[in-house]
């Protein structure tokens, strides 16, 4: 009975060793994973709600785990990037687990996304004080700094004073230690939408830093953190991208006609909506990305997820009403069932593929999966040692020889 206990105690410590291991580095695997998600304010419902099918569908192959156990990195901008922070952020009970899952996440836009787009002045510039957002940030990121996340991440911001963007990514902080600042300052400054909210101003490491949203650099991260992972690896490893937008209404106005200074006055309160698509328009980073990955690795390796056709009314990125974001979170849902689409670089139109998101984020979460328990396997018999299954395998020859 002793050694039966013995075995029992000595085998659930192994398991759990075994299932709560940080991610090795790609260093013992063949492929470098990256999540990517897209700025879009309160619209980040809809790459929430998609991701919690994935982390459900990782989870049921080990329920220990979180998709910061399975992504290299972890990409986003103002939105994306504050879910970035909370998906890769430690959490303070279970320093391997992460702060939020996707379906906190969503919970968390939910319960304060209605403080964080109040608005207490009729006229005001920006339109939000920013204190509501400041207070949960700082409460929730507390003093944990970039180079304490679980998993790296790349949240491109933009510097207003020397007007350049600023990309703080876990990778740069062997050269740049400036950039390894607190993520309640990394998620602010990222968050920081013009009009909308105020700049954030910080000093980390003696250098100054004045940050607005960093959709102003990247408003869809995935082409930065492709960038960030090449450099770092030189193009030496396969990626597997999965990149999620924030929904996109039908394009109606177009650019056209002749444009001189004497019908700027009365051309641009019309088309206010065409200069916002046109500055924060995610097509070049689609353009970019078809060069990259039907050269340079398979085309299977890229899943983009996104709403091409958002009702205009859900189109408002601070529209925090209830019924809003319930909707919000339907259209995350439906996405689900819907085809997998591609961007036609010559037209920048959407086009279906034969497979719905659903299958394509399943056969997602089996390459994630393979890739951990390869380099779990590959770690555990380095320099000769033993893996996990043939320490279970002596445990039981030993029970067997008592």
């Amino acid at each position: 009975m002793s050694s039966l206990l013995l075995f029992t105690l000595v085998f659930c410590s192994q398991v759990m060793a075994a299932l709560n291991t940080p991610l090795p580095p790609p260093s013992y695997g063949d492929k470098v994973s990256i999540l990517s998600i897209d700025g879009g304010g309160i619209r980040g419902i809809i790459p929430a709600t998609v991701l919690i099918h994935l982390d459900n569908a990782l989870k049921a192959k080990d329920p220990t785990t979180s998709l910061a156990h399975y992504f290299d990195v972890i990409s986003g901008t103002s939105t994306g990037g504050l879910m970035a922070l909370m998906l890769a952020a430690p959490n303070s009970s279970h320093s391997h687990r992460p702060l939020f899952t996707p379906s906190q996440v969503v919970q968390f836009y939910k319960k304060n996304g209605p403080d964080i787009f109040r608005s207490h002045h009729l006229f005001r510039c920006p339109k939000y004080d920013g204190e509501a957002l400041r207070q949960k940030t700082t409460e929730l990121l507390r003093e944990t700094r970039l180079s304490e996340t679980l998993t790296n991440v790349v949240i491109p911001t933009f510097d207003e004073k020397k007007i350049q963007p600023v990309i703080f990514s876990n990778y740069k902080l062997k050269k740049e230690s400036h950039l390894n600042a607190k993520l309640s300052d990394i998620g602010l400054g990222t968050s920081a939408a013009p009009t909308f909210l105020p700049s954030h101003e910080f000093e980390n490491d003696g250098v100054q830093f004045d940050l607005i949203d960093g959709a102003m650099a990247a408003n869809n991260p995935a082409m930065a953190a492709v960038s960030e992972v090449i450099q770092e690896h030189h193009g030496e490893k396969e990626i597997l991208l999965l990149s999620l937008g924030t929904g996109i209404q039908k394009s109606k106005d177009k650019l056209g006609g002749y444009f001189d200074l004497g019908c700027q006055a009365s051309w641009l309160p019309w088309h206010i909506n065409t200069i916002g698509e046109a500055i924060y328009s995610t097509d070049m980073t689609h353009y970019y990305l078809a060069t990259i990955f039907p050269a340079l690795l398979s085309a299977d390796n890229y899943l983009r997820i996104e709403e091409y056709n958002l009702d205009p009314s859900m189109a408002e990125m601070d529209n925090a009403n209830k019924k809003n974001m319930d909707n919000l979170e339907k259209v995350g849902k439906g996405l689900l069932t819907q085809k997998v689409k591609r961007i036609n670089v010559n037209t920048f139109l959407p086009y279906e593929l034969d497979q719905t998101n659903i299958q394509a984020l399943d056969r997602l979460a089996e390459k994630l999966y393979a890739e951990r328990q390869l380099r779990l396997k590959r770690k555990s018999m380095e320099k000769g040692g033993r893996g996990f299954v043939e320490s279970v395998e002596d445990l039981f020859d030993g029970i067997r020889a008592t």
